[in-house]
């Protein structure tokens, strides 16, 4: 992929709340592809400007599915480092692919397979949904494998991270993100 890094002045590596509070001052253009790399994954956003980002929430923060959401800049990184994902063929640029980007605001039928992050800001600068993640998962199912693993391990621990404070709440999101594997797969 054509991905140009960015430093988005996420020193702070902390994840929820403390680390949305500060704001990045980059200058990036209107309507990019921006991309974080999490563990396993990457996770895709269209920037909006004003250090704002519309993106599939999905499960880039939570163990349960997220609607399409503007948030700060530095939500969105939530403190991985940030890059531009060049599109060089995009239908939609600019002011064009923000209002796509916005037009689905509150959407909330994220799948994992068939509409996440990376299908919604395809949709927006292509007008076509598809995901080279999920792409290179199917071509190549030993890294598929590798990134449900990843995606399991953050749901447990970002479960844990919400508040579950005894065994059987943390059990009983395990259950839940097993449950949520099947529904999206």
């Amino acid at each position: 992929m054509n991905t140009h890094t960015l430093d988005a002045g996420n020193e702070d590596r902390q994840s929820g709340a403390a680390g949305c509070a500060a704001s990045s001052t980059i200058d990036l253009p209107i309507g990019a592809h921006l991309v974080t790399q999490r563990n396993g994954y990457e996770h895709h956003g269209i920037y909006v400007g004003n250090g704002r980002v519309v993106h599939y929430a999905g499960f880039a923060s939570s163990a349960h599915r997220g609607p399409v959401e503007e948030v700060e800049l530095a939500c969105f990184a939530a403190g991985h480092p940030l890059s531009i994902r060049r599109t060089p063929s995009a239908r939609y640029a600019g002011a064009e692919a923000v209002r796509r980007a916005r037009s689905r605001l509150g959407e909330n039928r994220y799948r994992l397979l068939t509409n996440n992050c990376e299908h919604f800001c395809a949709w927006c600068l292509l007008g076509e949904s598809r995901s080279e993640q999920v792409h290179g998962c199917l071509r190549h199912p030993r890294a598929g494998v590798r990134a449900l693993m990843c995606l399991v391990k953050a749901f447990v621990e970002s479960g844990a991270r919400n508040g579950a404070g005894n065994r059987r709440e943390r059990g009983a999101q395990s259950g839940e993100c097993a449950a949520q594997i099947a529904q999206i797969a």
